[in-house]
């Protein structure tokens, strides 16, 4: 298959493509120019010595200066010994969906793509395709069939990323192979960094995650990613080579307990998966870009109209122990009381709890319109995590039975636990979980795993990945709450710009144990800084760490903000913020904006609400940790809102109507 024909027919949402015929031959040294729809975002392609290669420039400034492009296969190595034997003219693309379960609902957008072929003297051996936004760029290869050749394995990408000098890096480090606890590691739980030299990478011997965010020297900044991974490849994370260069690179071979290969198989009929960068002089266009859902289409149709919303969850305040039934009951009724939709009854409650006394809870919560969601440990032969169920959601078999008796006694939805890895092998279990719940009418949460990578988009019926340095860490560790703030402030532009984030939910304890008394650790941050965590942190089901001790100690009018604050969201809009210091969005549910910010800096953080988002406003309802406005709710019109001060761990909401 061909990707110029594939051009002419490819659907994404309500799509019109225009692709040119006309192909444009680059001799050694020129450069040949790419250009989004507005002229903004610049590709220059042009080979060197038989070398190919690529920049990238946005409203005028260098991203990526030249860089190599390059794929080896165990058909050829398709990176040097190379020209560029063709360039497409450019395919005009709009599209235009909706989606309910991301940070926008109405999305609309343009592009224009490209097709660069390379080869030698003789044959054409691969294909780039670019598609490139006013903020947005993106890149896949395909490999070309010859002969009777209808698969290949990929051993290495050798496209890289050599970053202008003086650009720093806002990274979290890739977690080592079978590392952590129970060997369960990767699981893209590590704590991010701000301002490091690039040099720095040169210490970090697993790499780095995605989404990777830059600061490119006074140009602004990029977020690199990618998106379109099912069982059709691996996931991959960025490696620095040192001399301002990052490369793509494949899961470690120790991955999955040394199962399956790290390197991927290809069908000759398929593309690798795009790889996405969003540049910006602020940080708006990573806060807002859609690029992740815009390059993929659903892979199948809902079974159902999945209804998200908010849920309560006993193990982050409790632990292991009270997933035993009078407990979970007593969740229901809690579930119950503040409106919520759902409960998550965690670990071991096959053992703790038994499947029968299970199926009596759910019919129990079923009668107070509380919905039960069940956790699952993905384990066959990978780590050592002893949790169950487990040795259930690996095998096909097993897991749809284990999915009829779901459906048969009205379960909600399942989290899926401890994969471990970034194979193609775990690709696939993913996607193989995700369509067989979709079959019993289960929504599905993943934790201990990997970036979600368009698949909001791709699984009707995914919900969200951890995927993060969550909740449970503050749990855990007295560091993890003294930087609780710092690590927040990342999230808005960096792992939830990319894909909804199954944090584990905003708390109002004090402190992580079920009588919120001193002996654990202790949460720094204020009542606002939770409730602004509740906008900022996007995932359409919100499974908070709420508990009765903890509402009972907190104010009233904090209680009944967690009561009333939405999971989903019609729009977002970024106001300000510096990864590690501070951060402010907007996010918008039908005609009411809520505008949240947190501070992690020394000094007070001040920002101003945009005035379109004032502009229509009837009522105003501040909760403020400034001084002279302390922790309170209280109501303003659009003339007369004081000015936004953010103390150290602090927050700030507005709930404009």
């Amino acid at each position: 298959m061909n990707v110029k024909s594939y051009l002419t027919t490819v659907t994404l949402g309500t799509l019109l493509v225009a692709c040119g015929s006309n192909e444009k031959p680059v001799v050694s040294g020129e450069t040949y120019s790419l250009f989004s729809p507005d002229s903004a975002t610049v590709v220059k392609i042009s080979y060197i010595d038989g070398i190919p290669g690529y920049s990238l420039e946005h409203n005028g400034k260098i991203y990526i200066e030249y860089s190599p492009i390059g794929i080896k296969t165990d058909l050829g190595d398709f990176s040097k010994g190379l020209i560029v034997k063709n360039i497409s003219e450019a395919g005009k693309i709009e599209g235009s969906y909706s989606m309910k379960n991301t940070k926008k609902r109405d999305i609309s957008f343009q592009g224009n793509e490209y097709t660069v072929t390379f080869g030698n003297d003789t044959t054409d051996l691969f294909e780039m395709q670019w598609h490139l936004q006013k903020n947005d760029a993106a890149f896949r290869y395909f490999v070309i069939p010859h002969g009777e050749t209808r698969v290949c394995r990929v051993l290495e990408e050798t496209t890289e990323f050599v970053m202008p000098e003086g650009t720093t890096t806002f990274l979290a480090p890739q977690m080592r192979a079978m590392g952590g606890w129970m060997r369960t590691a990767p699981s893209y739980e590590t704590r991010h960094k701000a301002d490091a030299q690039m040099d720095e990478g040169l210490d970090v011997k697993d790499g780095f995650v995605f989404p990777a965010l830059f600061k490119v020297a006074d140009n602004g900044w990029l977020q690199l990613s990618e998106t379109g991974v099912g069982s059709n490849y691996s996931a991959s994370h960025l490696k620095y080579n040192g001399n301002r260069a990052y490369q793509y690179v494949f899961p470690d071979e120790k991955e999955f307990n040394g199962n399956g290969t790290s390197q991927p198989g290809l069908a000759l009929t398929d593309y690798t998966p795009w790889r996405t960068f969003t540049f910006g002089e602020d940080l708006a266009p990573l806060a807002e870009t859609t690029i992740q859902f815009d390059l993929v289409e659903p892979l199948y149709e809902a079974s159902q109209d999945y209804k998200y919303g908010k849920g309560t969850w006993s193990w982050i305040i409790y632990d292991d122990w009270a997933t035993i039934y009078p407990y979970q009951k007593d969740y229901v009724d809690f579930s119950n009381e503040l409106g919520y939709q759902t409960v998550l009854v965690d670990g071991r409650w096959d053992t703790q709890i038994g499947r029968d006394s299970i199926a009596i809870l759910a019919k129990e919560a079923a009668a107070k319109d509380v919905g039960l969601f069940l956790w699952y440990n993905s384990n066959g032969y990978w780590n050592d995590a002893p949790q169950t169920p487990r040795g259930i959601m690996d095998n096909s078999i097993k897991r749809r039975k284990e999915m009829q008796w779901m459906k048969d006694n009205g379960i909600k939805g399942i989290k899926v636990d401890f994969f471990g890895s970034d194979k193609q092998q775990a690709m696939k279990l993913y996607e193989d979980i995700l369509f067989d719940a979709n079959d019993y009418g289960l929504m599905v949460i993943f934790h201990g795993a990997t970036l979600p990578r368009g698949w909001e988009k791709m699984y009707p019926n995914f919900v969200a990945s951890e995927a993060v340095r969550a909740s449970e860490n503050l749990r855990f560790s007295q560091e993890e709450c003294d930087m609780e703030a710092y690590s927040a402030t990342f999230h808005p532009v960096s792992r939830n710009a990319v894909a909804s984030m199954d944090f584990g939910g905003s708390t109002l304890n004090r402190y992580y144990n079920h009588k919120d008394e001193p002996g654990s650790s202790e949460r720094k941050t204020s009542e606002v800084f939770a409730l602004a965590t509740a906008v900022m942190f996007q995932s359409p089901v919100q499974h908070f760490a709420l508990s009765r001790a903890g509402n009972a100690n907190a104010p009233e009018w904090a209680v009944e903000f967690m009561k009333a604050v939405p999971t989903t969201w019609d729009d977002i809009r970024w106001i300000k913020g510096y990864p590690g210091k501070h951060a402010a969005l907007a996010r918008k549910t039908g005609d009411t904006w809520y505008v949240a910010g947190i501070n992690a800096n020394d000094d007070d953080f001040k920002f101003e609400i945009p005035a379109e988002i004032l502009a229509n406003a009837n009522e105003i309802t501040v909760y403020s940790d400034s001084t002279d406005l302390k922790g309170s709710e209280m109501k303003y019109n659009s003339s007369n809102i004081p000015e936004i001060k953010v103390p150290k761990n602090g927050g700030y909401v507005a709930v404009i109507k």
